[in-house]
């Protein structure tokens, strides 16, 4: 079994800078549609079963086209949702931004009892996505084969940190280095045991 894991397509609060992270949040610039169209013409060729998104509008929007293309429907799926920062909710300064690194930063390398100011812990969410993923996993498990693709569209911060947890080969460094482009795809490879692996991280091959 693959798991793609999508960030969404662009949305209005990535364009005002925003760390928008409570759902059902913005929805899609035009730019973000678009996006979202082109991602579901580029894997519409791929053995894909299911198209799973987060709560957040901006995910379901980004979903909804390959699901269309595919003749399956998103299903919605708790646990997969951004960071949630707390305080620094809908703040677009400098400083706000600088706390939001300053505290992921640790988690990639362990130090999950840090929280966000008001917001989450790294334990947190570590559980609630590795728990969500598990969940697909067993899900489709009757079906595990190399050849099921199974598509995700969540956010760039939690799938830099999910990539990092589920896998034995996607580092700090990787997990902490720069954001995901919209509609980029880190892709994910099963393991016995429950691992995984990374194969590609946004086109670069692992």
């Amino acid at each position: 079994m693959r798991l793609y894991l999508i960030r969404h397509a662009q949305s209005t609060a990535n364009v005002e800078g925003k760390l928008n992270t409570l759902p059902p949040g913005p929805g899609l610039t035009d730019l973000g549609h678009s996006q979202a169209e082109a991602l579901a013409e580029r894997l519409s060729g791929e053995p894909i079963v299911a198209v799973y998104a987060s709560p957040a509008v901006r995910a379901q929007q980004t979903a909804a086209p390959l699901a269309t293309t595919l003749d399956l429907e998103v299903q919605v799926i708790e646990g997969v949702q951004e960071v949630y920062v707390g305080d620094l909710e809908d703040r677009t300064d400098r400083e706000a931004v600088r706390t939001y690194l300053d505290t992921v930063g640790p988690w990639t390398r362990g130090e999950l009892g840090v929280a966000m100011p008001g917001g989450e812990t790294g334990h947190q969410v570590r559980a609630r996505y590795l728990g969500a993923v598990g969940e697909l996993r067993a899900k489709h498990a009757e079906r595990d084969h190399d050849d099921l693709v199974v598509a995700l569209v969540s956010h760039g911060g939690a799938i830099r940190l999910g990539a990092e947890w589920l896998t034995d080969n996607v580092t700090a460094e990787i997990a902490d280095r720069d954001m995901l482009p919209n509609t980029s795809v880190v892709e994910l490879e099963s393991r016995p045991g429950g691992t995984w692996r990374c194969l590609r991280w946004a086109g670069l091959e692992l």
